[in-house]
């Protein structure tokens, strides 16, 4: 099967593998650089043929489809040591995510777990378009347990929240700096900032919608609706949303990890206001989003961006 990578002379190739007649199957991983074997037998003798023939055109398509591939696969890895030997920041910031793909997971010094939940999915996104090949991270479980505010109000969004103004800057310089530091991607946000508490809620019979929205440079935020279900379930209007419009690869492939880490079920916030003193919130029985006041004590499951 011929796929294509470029060589240390900075030519592009086409890599034909031949395991002859038997059930082998070899394909030429071309980020990764390397032989993939299928249905291996005791005597599997694969042939691998380079030929210099491909345009870096045609190279740049063959690298397109090969992230796309590692977007849309889950793995679930242990990917620690790329991690400790920093090879894994060059396979994100020459976006060939060689050995990375979507559920990988790093285990920090002090065991926390950080999952893979997504690649380049902010590629182009914000008022600053956002360039840097990147992955989006998530902790396995939430780091701590906060309110949004410390009374049961949402007037000022989600940006005017305790939780943006203290918390994730508490969450930020205590576990996640010092691990990713130097590498973590600040970008260009859409957050609600306002709300019009006489405006009818998406949520049935409630009172208070976002009604405003800014863009911040963020490098650290909490999840929406969209983000963990792939659609808007208790979010009160638009202005919720911004480029949090897609929902990520993990929870697509693997629904699981919405609500539960193996045998561990989670709650944590969500940064979509539901109504006037609610803000939506991930539920531990998987049931779709539920919504507690803002003063309640939920998780805090926060996403980043490194490269």
């Amino acid at each position: 099967m011929p796929t294509t990578t470029q060589g240390s002379n900075g030519q592009y190739y086409e890599a034909k593998v031949d395991c002859g007649d038997k059930e082998t199957v070899g394909t030429w991983d071309y980020n990764a650089w390397e032989l993939k074997l299928d249905h291996i037998e005791t005597s599997s003798r694969c042939k691998v043929e380079f030929t210099s023939t491909l345009s870096k055109e045609d190279y740049e398509e063959y690298i397109k489809n090969g992230v796309a591939t590692r977007r849309n696969t889950y793995r679930g890895k242990d990917i620690t040591e790329l991690w400790k030997n920093n090879s894994l920041y060059t396979q994100i910031e020459n976006g060939t995510f060689a050995d990375i793909y979507v559920g990988d997971y790093i285990k920090d010094n002090d065991n926390h777990i950080w999952l893979i939940a997504d690649l380049d999915n902010y590629l182009y996104s914000g008022d600053t378009s956002l360039t840097q090949h990147h992955a989006t991270i998530i902790p396995a479980t939430p780091l701590e347990n906060a309110p949004m505010n410390e009374s049961a109000t949402t007037e000022n969004g989600y940006q005017g929240s305790q939780m943006v103004k203290t918390t994730l800057e508490t969450i930020y310089t205590t576990y996640i700096q010092p691990t990713f530091s130097g590498h973590i991607i600040e970008y260009s946000n859409l957050l609600s900032k306002s709300l019009n508490p006489e405006a009818t809620s998406k949520y049935p019979g409630r009172k208070g919608a976002s009604s405003s929205w800014g863009w911040y440079n963020r490098k650290l935020d909490m999840m929406d609706e969209i983000n963990v279900y792939g659609s808007t379930i208790v979010s009160s209007s638009l202005f919720d949303t911004g480029i949090d419009n897609r929902q990520y690869a993990i929870f697509q492939l693997k629904p699981e990890f919405i609500n539960s880490d193996g045998n561990t079920r989670i709650n944590y916030w969500l940064k979509d206001v539901a109504f006037s003193t609610d803000f939506a919130d991930a539920y531990y029985g998987g049931g779709g989003s539920t919504t507690r006041y803002s003063s309640f004590l939920s998780g805090v499951r926060p996403r980043f961006l490194i490269g």
